[in-house]
């Protein structure tokens, strides 16, 4: 089974409005071999998700998938009831309750479970990441930059890991964040944060798209960060090394068309070396919640936010190369597909300079947006 270039933003399905076929959502989604891309297609394609659950085994055998069965709806009753149970809620794309600054992203989940209030989903959001083992510095920035923002009316988004993630949720939590997590809603992990995690669905969310009861695996976390660059209207990295998690969410952030934010540091701390690259490459440079208000697309009324660190004065970086990084990717993403494309074809359709492309390519390739096929083919990476 394959995808083809359809995203939900350009025509949103309605959410499902019976339980039966919110289950069959459930199922669809769940099932082997679909994954997002090819679930929106199956019902653009099928209009309903128990239409499409029905014409899967076809589809499948089409493919050459013999003896292919669709995610058991007993199993997908069960996760229900396990949510329930852990006091969560599954809102489906489409819903009132669901993000819409999801759709910006390429893949944007059709199902999230939370924990909390929907509502604090609605209210303008900031990311915030960096590095688990921060400094003491890095994680009081952290915690006095996300309580300054939360104090201004924003909701603080991070990914509920030791250390930045951490320290940020802990800053907003009396006004309400949210915490995306790369497992279950109900998998606490790490056990350090679970009293923090219990605090958050108090007055902000937790949220996932994982399945009830999922353990968070390596390869859950991107995904999960291609979900807190998307919710926040910008994303402020504190503290990142040269190669880290937080780069990747960066990157993607500029892809869903994000400001990129970074603190800077001291030049021989290597945990704070992503951040100096990020402000090398344009990245705006921030000390202050102020700073990150003022940074804003369309900045939001806030009183004047004075942090406690007194960081050299620095004039403000320039974005353009950033942004322009940022349209190249997107043209470069909007001439792929999953079908193989020479790579020198792709330069002529650009109608830019090789010299640029190739290494926009190149970067694409190792956030694993783009595959690369024998004789010099490129292709889209799908989401299956």
């Amino acid at each position: 089974m394959t995808d083809v270039d359809y995203h939900p933003s350009t025509h949103p399905p309605l959410p499902p409005t019976t339980e039966d076929e919110r289950l069959s959502w459930l199922r669809l989604l769940r099932s082997r071999r679909v994954g997002i891309a090819t679930f929106y297609r199956l019902l653009a394609d099928h209009g309903t998700g128990s239409a499409a659950l029905e014409a899967l085994p076809e589809i499948a055998a089409e493919a050459g998938v013999t003896n292919y069965e669709p995610f058991p709806e007993k199993a997908a009753l069960a996760e229900l009831r396990a949510g329930r149970k852990a006091g969560a809620q599954l809102i489906c794309l489409g819903a009132s309750a669901y993000p819409a600054a999801l759709l910006d992203a390429d893949d944007p989940p059709p199902m999230l479970w939370i924990h909390g209030d929907p509502a604090v989903l609605a209210r303008p959001m900031i990311g915030m990441v960096g590095a688990r083992n921060a400094s003491s510095l890095g994680l009081r920035m952290a915690r006095v930059m996300a309580g300054e923002l939360a104090e201004a009316g924003f909701v603080v988004v991070s990914g509920l890991a030791r250390g930045i993630d951490a320290a940020a949720h802990r800053g907003a939590v009396g006004t309400g964040t949210v915490a995306v997590m790369a497992g279950g809603t109900d998998v606490l992990y790490p056990a350090e944060n679970a009293d923090l995690a219990a605090d958050i669905a108090k007055t902000g969310v937790r949220l996932s798209e994982m399945p009830m009861g999922q353990q968070p695996q390596a390869r859950h976390f991107p995904r999960r960060n291609r979900i807190i660059s998307a919710l926040g209207q910008a994303l402020v990295v504190v503290e990142a090394a040269a190669r880290s998690g937080s780069l990747i969410t960066a990157r993607t952030a500029l892809d869903q068309g994000r400001e990129v934010l970074a603190v800077p540091g001291h030049p021989f701390d290597a945990r704070a070396s992503g951040c100096n690259m990020l402000n090398r490459d344009g990245a705006g440079l921030v000390r202050s919640a102020a700073d990150v208000i003022e940074a804003l697309p369309t900045s939001t009324p806030a009183k004047v936010l004075q942090c406690e660190f007194d960081l050299p004065a620095s004039p403000p970086a320039d974005q353009r190369a950033f942004r322009e990084t940022a349209r190249l990717h997107s043209e470069i993403l909007n001439r792929l597909s999953p079908v193989p494309l020479a790579e020198d074809q792709l330069i002529r359709d650009l109608s830019r300079d090789s010299t640029r492309v190739s290494p926009a390519i190149t970067r694409l390739e190792l956030l694993g947006r783009i595959r690369r096929h024998a004789g010099g083919l490129l292709a889209r990476a799908g989401g299956d």
